[in-house]
């Protein structure tokens, strides 16, 4: 009689964020035998299924590493927790021989900024000058695909745009805006507020993530793998306010002075390198590698779940004093520019003839 054939063994590096989480849960629920390295679960740790086991150590040190594996051996390796080339070297150095697929994330902020047509696909060019995160990963992709051609490291990338779950609102400064938002003080916004942005959560996304695992097909190939839920940031900022029953107070700030009014801001180099520009992306190919892929979470259901998680959560959803001292100065840089315009605006002109106005 044939017995049945064993399940797919999969390694998470990381496993307790935003998107890690959920594909840790979806891969048990597919059946998997799922193993978790990370140096410990912390009170801020998503809860995962309880037939996971967790391997401690630290994805840094290399001894802490292979003391934590053993002489485990895996068909897939995600990993959640590698940046730039130097790790991503390490990696294949760790992982080659130790499994049949070693799954990179990556960040879809690599594309060329600004935008240069919509939809983004995989070829779409990659080029961000203006964040150096986004060319960290840009620089480790292109070292394992090296290594793919040369030596048939099993790689397959993966490039998250926005995304999100009720735990980690997809806003700059995070619950801290909601907070402000909760209590009607001033919002800022980026640019005019109109580009249009891709938000995904975090349990569509280990849809794609989770299919593309085992598949040999999926070896040497890189997949975006987003939503098609699409808004302007206005939008996106009122629908959050909306499911907090208040009215945003929204400022519209320009991209370009986040980094000068606020350079040690985390979110500042990432609103002028990528938020500020439009991303809406073609998902054929994740598509036609995972048939069933199809994202159901829309952000306006989400938000009144980030809210009622926020009740349920009031010591993990305290402000930062830090990010409120960003936010004010933006606010208070919006308004005294504001009263610098009108200080030099002229006298209404107001005897135009109709041939100056025609535009």
């Amino acid at each position: 009689m044939p017995t049945d054939p064993a399940p797919l063994k999969v390694l998470y590096i990381g496993g307790t964020g935003t998107i890690s989480a959920s594909c840790v849960r979806r891969t048990v629920d597919e059946g998997m035998d799922v193993y978790v390295l990370n140096r410990g679960r912390n009170a801020k740790s998503r809860d995962l299924p309880e037939n996971v086991t967790w391997l401690t150590g630290d994805i840094t040190d290399r001894a802490s590493t292979e003391a934590a594996l053993g002489d485990l051996r895996f068909d897939a390796v995600v990993n959640f927790l590698s940046y730039g080339p130097d790790d991503a070297q390490q990696m294949v150095d760790l992982f080659s021989g130790r499994t049949k697929q070693y799954v990179y994330i990556s960040s879809a902020s690599i594309y060329h900024k600004p935008i240069l047509q919509t939809p983004i696909t995989e070829s779409t060019l990659r080029q961000n000058p203006y964040l150096q995160y986004a060319r960290d990963k840009l620089a480790a992709e292109d070292l394992l695909m090296r290594r793919y051609m040369e030596s048939g490291f099993p790689v397959t990338i993966i490039r998250p745009s926005h995304t999100y779950d009720e735990a980690n609102p997809p806003l700059p400064g995070d619950w801290t805006i909601v907070d402000r938002i909760a209590r009607g003080d001033e919002i800022v916004v980026h640019g005019d507020g109109t580009s249009l942005w891709t938000l995904t959560h975090a349990d569509d996304l280990a849809q794609g993530l989770v299919g593309l695992l085992g598949n040999p097909r999926a070896i040497g190939e890189a997949f975006h793998i987003t939503s098609d839920d699409v808004y302007t940031w206005d939008q996106i900022y009122t629908i959050l306010a909306e499911a907090l029953g208040v009215q945003p107070r929204l400022v519209h700030v320009p991209s370009e002075f986040y980094p000068i009014a606020a350079p040690d801001w985390f979110w500042s180099d990432l609103i002028l390198g990528d938020l500020a520009h439009s991303a809406i992306f073609d998902n054929s190919k994740i598509r036609n590698f995972v048939p069933g892929y199809f994202p159901r979470r829309t952000f306006t259901r989400a938000a009144v779940n980030m809210v009622r998680w926020r009740e349920e959560h009031p010591e993990e959803t305290k402000p930062d004093a830090g990010v409120e001292e960003f936010v004010n100065r933006l606010v208070t840089g919006y308004h005294e520019a504001r009263r610098a315009f009108a200080a030099q605006a002229p006298a209404a002109a107001g005897g135009q003839d109709v041939e100056e106005r025609t535009v």
